[in-house]
């Protein structure tokens, strides 16, 4: 080991300097570069109930994380570090839970066990010594397999609804073979980057635990802000355009377009394919009124006066229907319940998902027979978990129990030209 003067040690790293708001470039000045590493990790906050170890072992990383302007290779040690924070986040969270309380538990051999919460190190001590193999946890109070180890704790955590999320619930297999690799693995090297967002996802992760989703967030966001906005198109289908409902008056040079008014995220990537009776965009949209002229669209806003609204998009139930081999555009249940009698034959599938398109992936890969996609329960091949398939009844029932709004809603058979063009194929 090369021994260094103070000076030395205190000298900027300049691998760190490169890294800029701009991303890779010109080295930064170091008071510049300083500055700019603090205000990354500065995002990433805890919540204030989260438990005290635990906000000190992410103080600790965050600390870490600002010195890497001195030592790259502190960046590596903070994204592994990270990896191994989260298990102790959800063993505080579990020991949280229960604190005061006996733990049900369950050995090899079937016997139940009470185990009292003190501390989570004392709760598990005890549950190996029982040979215990599951715990009774959940609304339901189901018998769920736990080893008390990250596999068990994000399982438990799952179950209690303290982590959500289709998606999520897919990458909660790599958290685990992420950790196992900082405990077991080789030698590696990160960058910034990396390890900034590996904080901010932890961050994610345990207000989520306390049960703060994050506005904007990557993961855990918190539900996301639906305007009222007007999609207008030619007739010919080959110009189409958005605008917020407040900017659309009653004249102007878009009176030749046709006008639909909807309630949704403005800047939805799936937005110009809106279609009224499918789930076609990223976030949830709600058909308001149209098809119609500028200037009818204007007054019915004028008159109205529709508000905008929040609406959360993890873990939301649509409906896919499934007639002779040919697979349907998902559709809410709201609608598909509202749909004319002879639109409702086929088999159904409600499924639960964070996109409504990712159930259109499910559902086809179902028809197909592509391995590794369940026909029931949590799929592992794919981000959707399948409720009940069905007929239209059958499938309705199982929304309504999964939380879903489910009385008929009938809209119009409207869609923009995009949507025509490109998800009616």
């Amino acid at each position: 080991m090369e021994i260094k003067t103070l000076e030395e040690l205190q000298a900027p790293d300049e691998r760190t300097l490169v890294f800029s708001p701009l991303g890779l470039g010109g080295k930064m000045r170091p008071q510049d570069a300083a500055d700019f590493q603090q205000r990354v990790v500065a995002r990433a906050q805890l919540a204030d109930d989260v438990a005290e170890t635990t906000r000190a072992k992410f103080e600790q990383l965050r600390a870490a994380y600002v010195r890497g302007v001195l030592c790259y290779e502190l960046f590596t040690l903070v994204e592994d570090q990270a990896q191994l924070a989260l298990e102790q986040a959800l063993r505080d969270r579990f020991a949280a839970r229960y604190l005061g309380q006996d733990v049900e538990v369950r050995d090899r051999r079937g016997r139940v066990h009470r185990i009292a919460m003190a501390s989570y190190p004392a709760f598990f001590e005890r549950f190996r010594e029982l040979k215990g193999v599951e715990i009774r946890t959940g609304a339901p109070a189901d018998w769920v397999r736990f080893n008390g180890m990250l596999g068990g704790l994000l399982s438990w955590a799952r179950h209690e609804g303290l982590l959500r999320g289709q998606r999520n619930r897919t990458l909660e297999p790599v958290l685990q073979d992420m950790r196992n690799h900082v405990a077991h693995g080789s030698y590696g090297l990160s960058t910034p980057v990396d390890a900034a967002r590996t904080l901010s996802d932890l961050a994610e992760i345990i207000n989520h635990l306390w049960g703060h989703p994050t506005p904007g967030g990557r993961l855990y966001p918190a539900p996301v802000e639906r305007g009222v906005v007007a999609l207008g198109w030619s007739k010919s289908g080959d110009r189409i355009c958005a605008a917020r409902a407040e900017d659309l008056t009653a004249e102007g040079e878009d009176d030749e377009l046709t006008w639909l008014v909807i309630r949704a995220v403005y800047d939805d990537p799936g937005l110009m394919e809106y279609d009224a009776r499918h789930a076609t965009t990223r976030f949830p949209a709600q058909y308001l009124w149209g098809p119609g002229p500028r200037a009818e669209a204007a007054a019915w806003l004028a008159l109205d006066r529709p508000e905008p609204d929040q609406r959360d998009h993890l873990d939301q139930v649509v409906l896919v229907r499934s007639v002779d081999g040919e697979v349907g555009l998902p559709m809410y249940p709201a609608i598909a319940a509202g749909l004319p009698a002879g639109e409702q034959a086929g088999t159904w599938y409600a499924v639960r998902v964070d996109r409504p398109l990712d159930a259109l992936g499910h559902v086809r890969a179902l028809a197909a027979g592509g391995p590794g996609h369940r026909a029931d329960g949590e799929c592992r091949g794919c981000p959707a978990e399948t409720l009940a398939v069905g007929d239209i009844t059958a499938v309705l029932q199982a929304a309504g129990r999964a939380g879903a709004a489910v009385a008929a809603v009938e809209v119009p058979d409207v869609r923009t030209p995009f949507a025509e063009r490109y998800t009616r194929r």
